[in-house]
């Protein structure tokens, strides 16, 4: 079970660094990522700011420690167009609406909009569409929306049971959704091939994704929009 945890961490992160490639690709210069946690290894500002050195980041977490460390590791980086704020996912207007965010980020052209791995931890169905829904409705035409979702969708009942037992005592709780409610949160945006996918069917590249073979024991499905 644990070995399944971090290998679908492991492909989550692969994931969002592919998509980040992706939008980058597309033009994106501009990225707000929300629940960005502890900085690690493939760092989005690192990612895009490789492909674009002028592509502005605002990592978003709730956490004051992961803000701190963040900031920490960007004071040491010395860099550019990158910043951390601390916010919560569930007030979007905060987010949306803070002097740092409209200082680096112009939302009247298009955006790269992260939500990976953490509408999970927003428990309240309906919590969880409002904030999304009010992201959407904020991004100019052109904007992407990148998201991953844990979810119990085809995996075996013994591992399901286990994911439950885990989850129920874990001090930050998780709700998983099915593939339905997660493509409900795209509302009104063009989903790109190959559609809303377990992490490592999204874009394979040539790195070996560590579930390649069996893709849907990540427990997470992810999917990139485009806002037409």
């Amino acid at each position: 079970m644990y070995r399944d945890s971090a290998r679908g961490a492991h492909a989550n992160r692969a994931f969002l660094r592919r998509a980040v490639a992706y939008l980058a690709q597309a033009g994106v210069d501009q990225f707000l990522d929300i629940g960005s946690g502890l900085p690690t290894v493939g760092n989005i500002h690192t990612l895009a700011q490789a492909m674009n050195p002028l592509a502005r980041v605002v990592y978003v977490d709730n956490d004051p420690v992961a803000v701190r460390y963040s900031r920490q590791l960007l004071d040491r980086e010395k860099t550019p167009h990158t910043v951390a704020i601390e916010a919560d996912l569930r007030d979007p207007a905060t987010i949306l609406g803070h002097p740092t965010t409209r200082r680096l980020l112009d939302l009247r052209r298009p955006a790269g909009l992260l939500l990976v791995a953490v509408l999970h931890f927003v428990l309240d169905d309906d919590e969880a569409r409002h904030a999304v829904r009010a992201f959407r409705e904020a991004l100019a035409p052109g904007s992407y929306l990148v998201l991953s979702h844990g979810t119990l969708d085809g995996l075996p009942a013994d591992v399901i049971a286990r994911f439950e037992a885990i989850y129920h005592r874990s001090s930050a709780p998780t709700i998983a959704r099915s593939r339905a409610q997660i493509a409900a949160l795209f509302g009104g945006l063009d989903i790109v091939e190959p559609g809303i996918v377990p992490t490592p069917l999204w874009h394979p590249d040539a790195t070996r994704d560590p579930l390649a073979d069996q893709p849907v024991r990540a427990g997470i499905l992810a999917g990139v929009g485009r806002k037409p």
